[in-house]
């Protein structure tokens, strides 16, 4: 890397001085998944980018009317950005923000807000800082565009699937019983192991490991939602309780995958 040398004189070459690094600037598109208000007239964003992971950044000015960031930053809104980021860990310095894209969907109900507030609380809480996913980031942005057009549940299983991929916890669903156990009514059922990772026997059959704890019991119908989801196959036959049923399957995973519980899912699925 070049650097400068800056004389006790004040002129380069005078001798005596100290090397200064080149200040590292980048430019990205991104989207904002977090913002407070810093002051009348900033805010501090966390900005999930394409190529540069989650950003975390001080947006002086930004809801001035006038100033270089439209009158502020809004939540799940799309832009092309440049920052000046620091080596220390600190929080960088947003230069520009040029909204492109708005996400008008998502203001459409409560469910449909809800859920956009859930994609990004499970993106900063998946994602590490300047951790580049940009598959997850392609993900995100066909979730948006996508609740305007499509069922949200069917958005929100997809969506919970590829955050599960791309962070390396994605499920196994290859069954220990192929048909599953019988359950009452004739209905199939699946053992799900958090630990395990994925699909076992169900902890209710004959046989069963009776030292297994921690087993959830899932209908067949669920099970193979997901797999037709894993294979990009077609879901808009699915039944609003099938979606409901598996997307508080992966809720319920991701919340043992992360350790905690984002706010917004358990929100989610209890206005649900």
């Amino acid at each position: 890397m070049h650097r400068a040398r800056i004389g006790r004189g004040g002129g380069p070459g005078s001798g005596g001085g100290y090397p200064l690094r080149a200040v590292p600037t980048i430019h990205d598109e991104a989207v904002c998944v977090r913002h407070w208000d810093w002051s009348e007239t900033s805010q501090t964003v966390s900005l999930f980018t394409r190529a540069h992971g989650l950003l975390r950044a001080v947006a002086k000015g930004a809801r001035r009317p006038q100033g270089a960031f439209s009158g502020g930053i809004e939540l799940l809104a799309r832009g092309d950005v440049v920052a000046i980021t620091k080596a220390s860990g600190a929080m960088a310095t947003l230069t520009a923000w040029d909204l492109s894209e708005t996400f008008p969907a998502l203001r459409r109900s409560y469910r449909h807000f809800s859920t956009g507030l859930c994609f990004a609380d499970l993106v900063l809480h998946s994602v590490d800082d300047s951790d580049p996913h940009p598959e997850l980031y392609a993900a995100l942005i066909d979730a948006l565009r996508a609740a305007d057009v499509e069922p949200i549940g069917q958005v929100l299983v997809r969506f919970q699937w590829a955050v599960l991929v791309q962070t390396g916890a994605k499920p196994e669903l290859v069954a220990p019983e192929p048909e599953g156990h019988p359950g009452p009514g004739g209905a199939r059922l699946y053992g799900f192991d958090p630990d395990a990772g994925g699909v076992v026997a169900d902890p209710g059959a004959s046989g069963a490991d009776p030292d297994r704890h921690g087993v959830w019991r899932v209908r067949g119908e669920t099970i193979e939602l997901l797999r037709r989801v894993e294979a990009g196959a077609a879901i808009q036959d699915a039944t609003p309780a099938a979606l409901n049923r598996a997307n508080r399957l992966l809720a319920a995973y991701l919340r043992a995958r992360i350790g905690r519980e984002p706010p917004t899912l358990r929100h989610l699925f209890e206005s649900s």
